[in-house]
């Protein structure tokens, strides 16, 4: 064998030594960076001491895992605080008619209470009764939304005849809390594929939002955009300019962060979750100091 190829052989494999030398010192400086981040004594991401592709994907791989688990801690964390407010919520909710139930109860336990005040407090019970039945009728729904058994049926529509019927039934409830509707309609026909008793318990509930925190005028507005029906439901609320319109969704959330008892929290969560699973949307905006609920459908 020509000297020549041998040293070109030795040089080749010297370089190769070399460089495995290098690849492993890498793999262990890798190694160690990953140990210091996992037992929290470094923050900081993963990084190579020389040029190679390889070694430079592998710790960009590594960093991008990292930060997946970074992600998946915060939202677990998020999810954790969620659901303890969560509970803390609905132990207050139904705590709340409970004890009334229990105060009136004893107070029939009364032997010298008269007639009238006896059906007054029986007139008291029966509404705490049938307000404990309402929250945990929401708390199913919405259960039961988020289930992948709960199946609706679908069928043609048509909004511009069913929202006026379902605004008329809410007339005294309007009239009795001061708040005058106001109704603009397209002059089109508009026809959607949903479910009729989950598209009525959509509008139902935007209404019965406004009913308990609006007053004024309710303005209602159905009308045809770009292939989509369109739903808004708007009213005054300066109170809310500033706030984030997402968290009006959050189940449990209250704008004015008191638990009055008086609602669950839970008719604008369920009414978005009904409305994506017949393939629509829900969003809710602020246009200056009007608060806006905008309903969307595919057209037919």
């Amino acid at each position: 064998m020509p000297l020549a190829v041998v040293i070109v052989a030795g040089l080749a494999a010297a370089i190769c030594l070399i460089r495995l030398s290098l690849v492993k010192r890498e793999v262990r400086s890798l190694a160690k960076q990953l140990r210091r981040y996992n037992d929290g004594e470094s923050a900081a991401k993963l990084a190579i001491g020389m040029p190679d592709r390889d070694l430079e994907a592998l710790a960009s791989e590594i960093n991008r895992h990292t930060d997946l688990i970074v992600r998946a801690n915060v939202e677990r964390k998020r999810t954790e605080e969620e659901l303890r407010q969560a509970v803390a919520n609905i132990s207050h909710d139904l705590r709340t008619p409970l004890t009334s139930i229990f105060g009136y109860i004893q107070l029939l336990g009364s032997r010298d209470l008269p007639a009238e005040e006896r059906d007054e407090a029986l007139g008291v019970i029966r509404k705490r009764t049938m307000r404990l039945q309402a929250l945990l009728n929401d708390f199913y729904e919405l259960a039961m939304i988020d289930s992948t058994d709960y199946a609706l049926k679908p069928s043609k529509l048509r909004l511009d005849k069913l929202l006026p019927e379902i605004l008329m039934s809410f007339h005294d409830q309007l009239t009795e809390k001061g708040l005058t509707p106001s109704l603009e309609l397209d002059a089109q026909s508009i026809e959607v594929r949903a479910d009729e008793s989950a598209l009525r318990r959509v509008v139902e509930n935007l209404v019965v939002n406004a009913i308990r925190h609006a007053r004024g005028t309710l303005n209602v507005k159905l009308e045809v955009q770009t292939g989509n029906a369109v739903l808004t439901l708007a009213n005054e609320a300066p109170q809310l300019r500033g706030t984030d319109t997402e968290l009006l969704f959050n189940r449990f959330y209250m704008a004015d962060a008191s638990r009055s008892g008086v609602a669950s929290g839970l008719g604008l969560s369920i009414a978005r979750g009904l409305m994506g699973k017949m393939g629509g949307t829900l969003t809710a905006e602020m246009r200056g100091n009007a608060l806006c609920f905008v309903c969307k459908w595919k057209l037919l």
